[in-house]
């Protein structure tokens, strides 16, 4: 390697070394350089994040009010319905039974209400003749009366036997999907306290919702028709758009945690989604356009000690305020100053007042220790020849 070079290449080192040390305090100590920013404009998007679980926007649990053995099953797994449609049917030997017994029952009735009649009939024509007592004619009306009434009973029982004939069939209320089935062929089924679930059933899978879970934090943020973007796991690389249509006011507590349940509404033309995922979801609640705007590591900063401050920073200031630091007149010494804030992106946040200067803000800062003033770099020597 020949010397020229060398001797270049040491000059530009020595020439690095030197200027590291160019902000040495004389006397030895901490000389520190600092990393800035000046505000920028641009836009700025300022969201809350959740996640919550996708459903149908109309899901239907298709039940069985009477009991009895699963006879036959007409749809399965993603079987598509129509309003009214047979999906299922129960054995109706023990309803067709209580339909005819309800049946005889009632003709039984009105045959003792046309007895009873007769009877009144007559004891109305004796009762002047002086053949039967007034209480003779006063009992037969009420036995009549208690007849026309056992009747009233037994077509009640009727129509009570003929729905329960009919609730063996068991069809879908809505247009849509079976999204669940819950029962098997021949399985039996106990109606008793609660209504066994046959099928679940959605109405329209071209439109979904999302029950998101928000912060109390945030959820004063959040209102009806704000635009939502969000993410899930079986689609990593695609987002889907949806907006907010409810805000529930009843609270959630979960390990001391309060949250909102928000209902976000999504069409899903497709059909890629599929009701139990998991969204992570971005609500846009604030956006500004052509602000200025810093870096949040600038809010963040705190001077170290040893750092020289041209004035005390304040103590106490408001809410929306915040504390920045920037070079002081120079620039070895860091002045405090107090700025409003606005909506931020997580990564920037707005300013609202206190930049008109668009001083350099301070964002980190460089120590550096030198051990004596007298500290002059030398040359690295040369390599031999």
């Amino acid at each position: 390697m020949n010397r020229p070079f060398l001797r270049t290449l040491n000059t530009i080192i020595a020439a690095g070394v030197l200027a590291a040390c160019s902000g040495c305090k004389p006397g030895g100590g901490d000389a520190a350089s600092f990393e800035t920013v000046t505000a920028t404009r641009g836009d700025l998007a300022q969201h809350v994040t959740a996640s919550g679980t996708l459903g149908a926007v109309v899901s239907v649990d298709v039940g069985s009010q009477v009991s009895g053995k699963i006879a036959s099953l007409a749809v399965d797994f993603n079987s598509p319905v129509k309003k009214g449609q047979l999906v299922a049917e129960i054995d109706p030997t023990v309803y067709e039974a209580a339909l005819r017994q309800a049946q005889g029952e009632l003709a039984n009735a009105n045959a003792t209400v046309t007895l009873k009649r007769q009877n009144l009939e007559r004891k109305r024509v004796l009762v002047p003749l002086k053949a039967a007592s007034q209480f003779d004619l006063d009992q037969a009306t009420a036995e009549l009366a208690q007849a026309e009434a056992s009747v009233s009973i037994h077509e009640a029982a009727l129509e009570s036997a003929r729905a329960n004939l009919g609730y063996c069939k068991i069809t879908a209320p809505v247009d849509g999907m079976v999204i669940a089935r819950k029962v098997d062929l021949g399985q039996t089924l106990t109606a008793g306290f609660t209504t066994p679930v046959l099928f679940t059933m959605a109405q329209d899978l071209s439109r979904m919702h999302i029950s998101a879970s928000v912060a109390e934090a945030d959820i004063g943020q959040v209102k009806e028709g704000q635009t939502v973007v969000f993410t899930v796991d079986a689609f990593p690389e695609s987002t889907f758009q949806g907006t907010v249509t409810q805000v529930r006011r009843s609270p959630t507590l979960t390990q001391n945690v309060v949250t909102y349940e928000t209902i976000i509404t999504a069409d899903n033309p497709e059909q890629k989604l599929f009701p139990g995922m998991t969204a992570d979801v971005s609500i846009l609640v604030a956006e500004r356009k052509n602000v200025w705007k810093i870096p949040n590591a600038a809010l963040r900063y705190s001077p170290p000690e040893g750092v020289g401050l041209e004035q005390a920073p304040p103590k106490n200031f408001g809410r929306s305020q915040r504390l920045l630091y920037v070079l002081g007149a120079n620039a070895a010494t860091l002045k405090p100053m107090l700025v409003k804030a606005g909506i931020t992106d997580g990564v920037e946040t707005q300013i609202l007042e206190g930049l008109d200067e668009k001083p350099r803000v301070v964002t980190s800062t460089l120590l550096f220790r030198v051990k004596s003033s007298g500290f002059v770099p030398k040359p690295p020597p040369e390599a031999p020849q």
